[in-house]
């Protein structure tokens, strides 16, 4: 990977660009337009968000007025968990449409397998949902479909009905957080992984051993971490409002870790805390 532009291949031949610019906690309005049009100003071409950040419209918003073609910009949105079942989420698909103002979506995501409302019911509200976006997806209505937060079991349950195989999960991964049975199992059915919270929630930053990394490769510490991800054959999601940090995050293909040190910073488990439990999660 030598830039922001670069892609990774997903299983049905659409190009992802290799780092995406999440907007989770970028809240809607001149704050989200401002940091999504300064990530693009500065070449990111990978969007990220979601219907529940409660800001898609700022994020279409600021692609329209941004000047880029719309075909060079990724963008990613996802299905919150209040709208499971295959009316459900043709209806929040359209709703989420409609916030950003976009004409078509390159991935949907639906957001957590197993929310609170469908508990009793997950896996056949899953294989409704799917139902719903294989037929966006083969209408190209969206141009790729995937999951995200998914564990083993709830992916082989989606394709139990499936007549088409996620393109993505995305999931938390972070050094010390590296779900690694569940990453196998997705490099076995061809899924990509995207890192969300490649930074560990900020907790990354007081980690002594990521400190002296940093200094070895004269890189900050977030940048040590992007690489890493991307090392790792992660799609790596940062998200900042703050233009600095923005540009700082993209600056990560001038260096390469030693396979040593991909490895000390895998093995550096529980420093940022690990992943939330997708059955037991409270909403």
């Amino acid at each position: 990977m030598k830039s922001l532009k670069d892609c990774y291949t997903l299983n049905n031949g659409v190009c992802i660009p290799c780092i995406g610019f999440g907007t989770w906690q970028v809240p809607n309005g001149e704050v989200a337009v401002s940091a999504v049009k300064t990530a693009l100003s500065i070449g990111y071409r990978h969007i990220d968000t979601a219907a529940v950040y409660g800001n898609e419209e700022s994020v279409g918003l600021a692609i329209r007025e941004s000047g880029i073609p719309r075909e060079e910009i990724f963008v990613t949105s996802k299905l919150w968990n209040n709208a499971h079942g295959y009316k459900e989420a043709m209806d929040a698909f359209e709703q989420t449409m409609e916030r950003l103002g976009l004409d078509y979506l390159d991935l949907y995501l639906i957001h957590w397998p197993n929310p609170i409302k469908y508990r009793n019911r997950w896996q056949e509200a899953n294989a409704g949902t799917w139902k719903a976006m294989e037929e966006l997806y083969k209408a190209e209505r969206i141009l790729s479909i995937g999951i995200s937060n998914f564990r083993i079991h709830h992916i082989e349950e989606l394709l139990k009905t499936a007549a088409v195989v996620p393109m993505v999960n995305q999931i938390r991964l972070c050094p010390g957080d590296t779900q690694d049975e569940l990453v196998e199992y997705c490099r076995g059915h061809n899924i990509l992984l995207e890192a969300y919270s490649p930074l560990g929630t900020g907790k990354i930053f007081d980690v002594p051993e990521m400190k002296a990394l940093a200094e070895k490769y004269n890189k900050t510490i977030a940048q040590i971490c992007i690489r890493w991800s991307l090392q790792m054959g992660f799609l790596p999601l940062p998200k900042s409002a703050n233009p600095d940090r923005i540009k700082e995050n993209s600056e990560v293909f001038d260096f390469e870790l030693s396979q040593d040190d991909v490895k000390a910073i895998a093995s550096l488990k529980g420093v940022c805390g690990y992943s939330s439990d997708p059955d037991k999660i409270p909403f």
